[in-house]
């Protein structure tokens, strides 16, 4: 039986989330990326941006000074950003609108997750990760410190001590215990894990996907047997879960059919229709209660906004399929 806020759902009300922080990034621009979307909208001639937008205050200004965390790279920005996420994320649930986050890099995933268990104390987080990267890092196994490669150890509260190559201070021991203790207990169980295309990964991050024996759709695979089919398996591992949020990083796609307009393009990935089929697969579940697009960086894309015009027309198709159950 579906809860009341569920319900709320099927009467298709979206509201956008624009979460433009990207400190957690080791490029620039990603802050930048709603505003790509924006200007694809205007040149589709699409209203799809006239439904609601609620803004997520940015901890940008981390960017503007030294961060005293070489292995947690401004931690302290992300355990302010949590909060800032969790009251948004709290507002449009209360109201009975479905979240669609648009956010800049993808260590803010960690914090939507938090916010979700936070929402939903009782309830079974399925999580779908599109992407390129593993990001179960943690600052103990971290090769570059950058927090985007890490929102999955925090809301699985993993370590990875088994693997460590850094030694950490006090200061950021703490903070990172204050990140994986946001929502009081682990927003995600590792066996409600699934990975879509993940194809860069560390030693480190293997370790953790073979004793955890977490499910990864290659992108081979997915060819082989057909999106519909990856839908299908996907959500059958996840059948014992209540509700389910997705994490789309347009990395995930092939750069040779998109664009480098992202921070850490990765060849060989998923065509756009590849990665629109699947959203539209999990757009049909009734358990889905948040979606999440991350990484469009325009600074960085060398075809004039490609990647957000492509980006773009997925989550168009995607907001229409969600408004139509």
């Amino acid at each position: 039986m579906l809860s009341l806020w569920q319900s709320h759902i099927m009467q298709h009300k979206i509201t956008f989330i624009s979460n433009t922080s990207e400190i957690t990034a080791g490029t620039r621009g990603a802050s930048l990326g709603f505003g790509a979307l924006k200007v694809a909208a205007l040149n589709q001639h699409s209203n799809l941006f006239s439904r609601p937008i609620i803004n997520v205050k940015d901890v940008n200004h981390y960017l503007l000074k030294p961060t005293a965390f070489p292995f947690a790279l401004r931690i302290d920005g992300l355990v302010e950003l949590f909060k800032h996420l969790d009251a948004t994320l709290t507002e449009v649930i209360a109201s009975g609108s479905f979240p669609l986050v648009l956010a800049g890099d993808h260590g803010s995933a960690a914090g939507t997750l938090a916010a979700l268990k936070k929402n939903f104390p009782k309830k079974r987080i399925g999580t779908i990760w599109i992407d390129a990267h593993a990001d179960i890092h943690s600052p103990y196994t971290t090769p570059s410190g950058n927090m985007h490669g890490m929102p999955l150890a925090i809301a699985l509260q993993l370590d990875n001590l088994d693997c460590a190559i850094n030694t950490l201070d006090d200061a950021t021991e703490r903070k990172w215990e204050k990140l994986k203790n946001y929502s009081k207990k682990p927003s995600l169980d590792v066996k409600d894990l699934v990975y879509i295309a993940v194809r860069d990964v560390e030693e480190q991050e293997v370790y953790l996907l073979k004793k955890h024996n977490i499910k990864n759709f290659e992108v081979a695979e997915v060819n082989e047997k057909g999106t519909s089919e990856i839908v299908k398996a996907t959500l059958d591992l996840l059948k014992d879960c209540d509700i389910i949020y997705v994490s789309f990083d347009v990395d995930s796609m092939d750069p040779a059919m998109t664009s480098h307009g992202t921070g850490t393009p990765v060849n060989n990935g998923l065509s756009p229709q590849q990665a629109e089929e699947l959203l539209l697969g999990f757009a049909k579940s009734d358990k889905l209660v948040c979606l999440e697009f991350v990484e469009v960086n325009p600074c960085l894309d060398e075809c004039t906004n490609k990647m957000a015009e492509i980006t773009f027309g997925i989550l168009e198709n995607v907001v229409t399929s969600l408004e139509k159950k």
